[in-house]
């Protein structure tokens, strides 16, 4: 038991900033952005709004459970599932701390191809998204009191302080109550595999073949693992003998699921969503990973 309590303390504190970091931005995204606007770049159909998501997910450094409040402000502004999943799965999958990581770790070649996976998984996962007409349970608009009309401007009638204030009760009372829940679920989930699932000899003598690819599949979607901190764990996977193209997989599933984003996307799109969102995700990572085991 303590050690379980020391790791989900562990888990707390390591994922702490990327939450606050994310909740804040989600704050930002609920006072400035103006609904029509996201409606506008990320409500319609085509790829360009799954395109510009994967994008900006690729360069912001935030793992799935801050990536979590940041696509559900989305998804309220107006934006369409298939934008909201790319995100999703773009936004923890890579860094640029976890590139130059696995640069260092596990080479160049690791480096440029899971660059290039993640893009192709978020717009993939994108374009799934976007088969699905999954409204927003809630539409938000910002009204400026004194003209009664949606703002599209930046509010000039707030001061500096009034605009905090917002931001912060929003980030950190509103999406608190909306899945602060699930994610702290979440955790203990994620800590009660850490501590008390052995890896260790088993994975060194039992794995080959079909087997590594289904063991880093689902030890990937059952653990949480950030984007940096799956680079030496599969690092040293690799050469524990799990083979190159396992390792990949790894690469890609473990930061992208955990149990918070299982437990928000089934409370916020249904069921339905969530596994096609995980079936998408599994069959993508499972070809990537057999791919670049035949790159030489």
């Amino acid at each position: 038991m303590n050690y379980f309590l020391h790791i989900l303390v562990h888990y707390f504190w390591e994922i702490l900033p990327a939450v606050a970091v994310g909740f804040l931005l989600s704050g930002i995204i609920q006072e400035f952005i103006p609904a029509n606007l996201v409606e506008k770049h990320l409500g319609g159909k085509g790829i360009k709004p799954i395109f510009y998501t994967t994008l900006v997910g690729t360069l912001l450094p935030i793992c799935c459970w801050g990536a979590l409040p940041v696509a559900i402000s989305m998804h309220k502004k107006g934006a369409r599932l298939g934008p909201i999943m790319a995100f999703l799965v773009a936004t923890p999958a890579t860094s640029v701390s976890a590139l130059l990581v696995t640069w260092r770790l596990l080479g160049l070649k690791f480096t440029v191809f899971i660059f290039f996976a993640v893009i192709l998984m978020g717009v993939v996962m994108g374009l799934i998204g976007n088969l699905f007409n999954i409204q927003p349970k809630e539409i938000v608009k910002t009204i400026c009191n004194e003209c009664s009309k949606e703002k599209k401007c930046l509010i000039h009638h707030k001061g500096t302080a009034q605009h905090i204030k917002s931001i912060l009760r929003y980030a950190f009372v509103d999406m608190v109550k909306e899945i602060g829940p699930e994610l702290l679920l979440g955790l203990v989930f994620a800590a009660v595999v850490a501590a008390f699932v052995p890896i260790g000899e088993w994975i060194r003598h039992n794995l080959a073949s079909w087997k590594a690819y289904a063991f880093s599949l689902i030890f990937g979607l059952v653990t949480y693992v950030c984007s940096t901190a799956t680079v030496p764990l599969a690092d040293a996977f690799i050469k524990q003998g799990l083979g190159m193209g396992a390792g990949m997989v790894f690469l890609l599933v473990g930061p992208i699921t955990s149990y918070g984003t299982i437990l928000v996307l089934r409370k916020e799109f249904g069921g339905k969503i969530l596994l096609f969102y995980l079936l998408g995700i599994s069959l993508l990572s499972l070809t990537l990973g057999y791919t670049f085991s035949l790159i030489p």
